[in-house]
């Protein structure tokens, strides 16, 4: 990756016409080719950039953009359409090169296989009584979360998602069809479980009698001390 920090103006023509006024910005050439210019704001989104497939020409200025202080030009061309992003540098304050080498990507944490894990080590959040029949219970459609037995015998299937929306509710929907064709198990209630369940989906799960239980991830984990907070 390529950090340059510079006093510099662009220009972008193609599907779109925009242009940068001449500022110090950060100018970023990351391996695969993409270009980016950042502001000291705005948090992570760049001022402009180009996506690859794209080439990158650095070349020098002509007499007239010497003369107005121009020290450097760079012209980025998409390979697969007429964009193209022009850059004139005057004074550059930094220029280094560093190989990131291979990024392992985004580990989330509190991913719904972590989720499932606790709660099922944790199976008294769905109530006083419930014990845990087994995680990854088969079905011919997929594998329902975690299959639980109430107080009375019956038996419950959990979907856990890190956030619940109607297509969470759509999924337990059809495992609770599919399981009460088993005499074995039914009759079988279905309970969505997740960090965050959207008004959208509690009311849809509601409206078919499964029950929505919000999972707070940090106290199961033992990191939160719920009895020190205020509210």
């Amino acid at each position: 990756m390529r950090l340059v920090v510079a006093r510099c103006a662009a220009r972008y023509s193609g599907r779109l016409n925009a242009h940068l006024p001449l500022a110090t910005r950060l100018l970023v050439v990351k391996a695969d080719g993409s270009v980016l210019l950042h502001s000291d704001g705005g948090s992570y989104k760049p001022l402009n950039w180009m996506s690859p497939p794209c080439t990158l020409a650095v070349g020098e200025p002509d007499d007239e953009s010497r003369a107005a202080g121009v020290t450097q030009t760079w012209v980025v061309q998409h390979q697969k359409s007429d964009d193209r992003l022009e850059i004139e540098l005057y004074d550059v304050l930094h220029d280094s090169a560093h190989d990131l080498g291979v990024d392992p990507g985004l580990v989330k944490d509190g991913v719904e296989a972590h989720l499932q894990e606790l709660l099922a080590a944790q199976i008294a959040l769905l109530g006083s009584g419930h014990s845990l029949i087994r995680r990854e219970f088969p079905t011919a459609i997929g594998p329902v979360d975690i299959l639980a037995k109430d107080p009375s015998g019956g038996t419950v299937a959990v979907e856990i998602k890190r956030r619940g929306d109607i297509d969470g509710v759509e999924q337990l929907t059809r495992y609770l069809e599919l399981l009460n064709r088993d005499p074995l198990l039914a009759p079988v209630r279905g309970v969505f479980a997740a960090q965050e369940i959207k008004p959208q989906a509690r009311v849809l799960a509601t409206d078919r009698g499964i029950g929505c239980l919000v999972l707070d991830y940090d106290a199961m984990r033992g990191v939160d001390d719920v009895d020190a907070r205020l509210f």
